[in-house]
């Protein structure tokens, strides 16, 4: 399927894979719309996509978490924006690294806030259109951490599991309407994700990483693409991707 001209919404699009997908499908000739707290750093990405591939870019300041703004701010596109033809529920973190026992609530509020609620406000306010239209596409980025589970990852792996059951749900309630539904789930991938997950401790997010060739950020942007451009007859259910260093959550090869 082609993507000229579909109008692409990409949550969390500020940096890592929601900027890698945003400059993927830009480049295939989707109109992206690019939504993230980070509103001037969506605002110099989108004019820089419009300016290099000749689409139109449209920067949203948006906080998932946030209902209430979800609602108003999605609900009210303009009109050029309003039919949206895929949605990549990209945004999403993981905070801190802590036996559960021993975990940050307010790190244990913000994933679930983000992961979870989240992704569940932004399908109620942009599915209920596509299926009016009878044509979309989801997709959400999950994570091999939504498939196993690993040592002090608990309530990280618990959104992720939970983003995994619902992309099976929403394919179940949506068999029928024409629209498909697809989870994208990487293993490690080099973005700003320790970073986050460490408060900011870099030192020790780049440890992370060291040894062998993660993921990037394109690479994902990559296998996204292929999932959304697929014949409309086609629905790709999950991918699970990860380097080949890596052979489960916690198994990597390391030199």
């Amino acid at each position: 399927m082609r993507l000229q001209d579909k109008v692409t919404l990409i949550t969390g699009a500020s940096s890592g894979i929601g900027a890698a997908c945003a400059r993927a499908f830009a480049a295939e000739g989707a109109h992206v719309i690019l939504a993230a707290r980070r509103g001037e750093r969506t605002q110099a990405a989108a004019k820089q996509l419009s300016a290099e591939f000749n689409i139109e870019a449209l920067p949203v300041p948006l906080d998932v978490r946030d209902q209430a703004q979800v609602t108003q701010v999605l609900g009210n596109l303009p009109v050029r924006w309003a039919a949206i033809d895929i949605l990549l529920n990209n945004a999403g973190l993981s905070r801190g690294l802590n036996k559960l026992h021993e975990g940050l609530i307010s790190d244990w509020d913000e994933m679930i806030d983000t992961n979870i609620k989240g992704l569940l406000y932004v399908i109620r306010a942009v599915v209920p259109g596509m299926v009016a239209r009878g044509r979309g596409h989801v997709i959400n980025i999950g994570s091999i951490a939504g498939h196993e589970i690993y040592p002090n990852g608990n309530v990280y792996c618990a959104t992720k599991s939970a983003v995994d059951t619902l992309t099976k749900g929403l394919r179940l309630d949506l068999v029928g309407t024409g629209l498909r539904v697809t989870s994208v789930d990487p293993g490690m991938v080099e973005t700003e994700f320790s970073l986050v997950r460490f408060h900011g401790d870099a030192e020790r997010a780049a440890k992370v990483y060291q040894g062998f060739q993660p993921l990037t950020a394109e690479d994902i942007a990559e296998t996204v693409l292929w999932c959304a451009t697929r014949p409309p007859h086609v629905q790709i259910h999950d991918i699970l991707l990860t380097a080949t260093a890596q052979a489960s959550a916690t198994l990597t090869h390391r030199v």
